[in-house]
């Protein structure tokens, strides 16, 4: 299974919401797997579900959802969750936040670029493009992987992406 394909049937569950569709149903991926999507109207959380040949994936998005970081990884102090997105899948699973912080862009990298370290991330990638700023790396021996960006404004806004690996 792809987390790449939850994410799409992810985005489209959510557009059905709001053009007012269904907030439930079940369809076909491309691939032939199940799914199963439900849309709480109230608080936009979306939640999916695909079964498919290689096991269970599960879709959970909003901004109310928890936030549950890999060990080492915290959320900038202070700051608010706009959505949170967790992809669990039989081989890993993916977590997509994307935040508001009162805080200036390089202090929200320097935060994440530290923690990354101690986890254990080797950083190969830091970028600075038009006021947007990036880091990005791996972790050798377990294939995980993680990417932030901030964008300065008032507020500071950024995307932590970390996608873990399990064993098998």
């Amino acid at each position: 299974m792809r987390t790449t394909a939850l994410f799409l049937a992810g985005t489209a569950a959510l557009l059905l919401a709001a053009c007012g569709s269904e907030t439930s149903g079940e369809f076909t991926t491309e691939d032939g797997q199940n799914a199963e999507y439900t849309i709480d109207k109230n608080t936009g959380e979306t939640s999916m579900t695909i079964k498919g040949e290689d096991g269970e994936a599960t879709l959970r998005s909003g901004a109310d959802v928890p936030v549950i970081l890999p060990e080492g990884f915290n959320l900038f102090p202070g700051s608010k969750v706009v959505t949170n997105t967790v992809v669990k899948q039989p081989d890993g699973q993916g977590t997509m936040i994307t935040f508001e912080a009162d805080a200036p862009a390089d202090k929200v990298i320097a935060h994440y670029r530290e923690q990354a370290k101690a986890a254990g991330f080797d950083i190969q990638l830091e970028m600075n493009t038009n006021g947007t700023l990036m880091v990005g790396g791996e972790r050798k021996g377990d294939g995980s992987s993680m990417s932030v960006t901030a964008t300065g404004s008032d507020p500071t806004t950024g995307q932590i992406i970390i996608g873990t690996q399990t064993g098998g």
